[in-house]
């Protein structure tokens, strides 16, 4: 699944809730070695405060962390000089200002802010290839983290316009970076806890939601491990003519057309909270 012993760049680690944890995690096990990044020190600080107490001292002394703010080309370009040979990357990155692009109403006239969602959750997976391609001699890996884009959900509002460009923006890199042997591809996953997702406005109307529209069972914090497995398959040999595809990680949701009926449903055995993480039981099947 995973080259064992190459070097995986996995970007955007906030603190260990965050989906780019889970999947760094993932490609260690499967025998890889991960630098992550973050944006700068303050955001270093925060991890290592935050983790502290769920993640082993000694597991946090070994990782290697990064800075890479994703606006400023210099950095990135830094970045990437400073690694060897990278068999693949992660883009595990989005931003929107949750008061004027997120939320009830759609309309803002932040254009900066929507601009800057645009270039941090979109743009940015541009450069970051065109400068990950020097350390990629040999082909290797790319792939972002996007949200269903062939419907439309509160709250969701520009991030929902940034990640479809994200998607064509995958279709054109695979183009582009095909004669290098460069691979990009997206996960499209179903909602999943995060820091990020907590500054969602009405993210656990969007779990409800799920759990009417899902066939399989989904767990918004156990299921990053399922993102992070298919994440890591396309980074590996085993995907290697897979290229500019939207893969599919969310229980099923977006095939199903509106809800599902009540027979049709998984029992969860605990009522949904408002706090994400009171919610960890594994569902059951109704009777029939």
């Amino acid at each position: 699944m995973i080259q064992s012993g190459a070097t995986y760049v996995v970007m955007g680690l906030l603190d260990s809730d965050s989906i780019a944890w889970a999947i760094g995690q993932t490609i260690e096990r499967w025998g890889g070695r991960v630098v992550y990044t973050v944006q700068n020190e303050r955001m270093r600080n925060i991890f290592l405060e935050k983790s502290d107490r769920r993640v082993p001292r000694e597991v946090l002394d070994r990782l290697d962390i990064r800075y890479c703010d994703v606006t400023d080309d210099v950095q990135i370009e830094k970045l990437f000089s400073g690694l060897d040979e990278v068999a693949g990357v992660v883009h595990s990155i989005a931003f929107a200002n949750p008061r004027t692009c997120l939320g009830e109403e759609f309309h803002t006239p932040a254009v900066d802010d929507i601009l800057k969602s645009y270039h941090v959750s979109c743009v940015s997976l541009a450069r970051v290839v065109w400068h990950a391609r020097r350390a990629m001699r040999e082909g290797g890996s790319v792939v972002a983290l996007t949200f269903d884009t062939s419907r439309v959900y509160p709250y969701y509002n520009w991030m929902g316009v940034h990640k479809a460009a994200l998607e064509a923006l995958v279709r054109a890199l695979a183009r582009r970076h095909g004669r290098e042997k460069i691979r990009v591809n997206a996960v499209s996953a179903g909602p999943l806890h995060s820091r990020a997702a907590s500054k969602i406005p009405g993210f656990n109307q969007l779990h409800r939601i799920w759990r009417m529209m899902s066939p399989l069972p989904w767990d918004i914090e156990a299921d990053k491990a399922q993102v992070a497995n298919m994440v890591a398959f396309l980074l590996g040999p085993y995907a290697e003519k897979v290229t500019g595809q939207v893969v599919v990680v969310d229980g099923g949701a977006s095939v199903v057309a509106g809800f599902l009926l009540p027979h049709e449903r998984w029992e969860y055995p605990t009522a949904l909270s408002d706090d994400p993480h009171e919610e960890h039981d594994l569902p059951r099947p109704r009777s029939v």
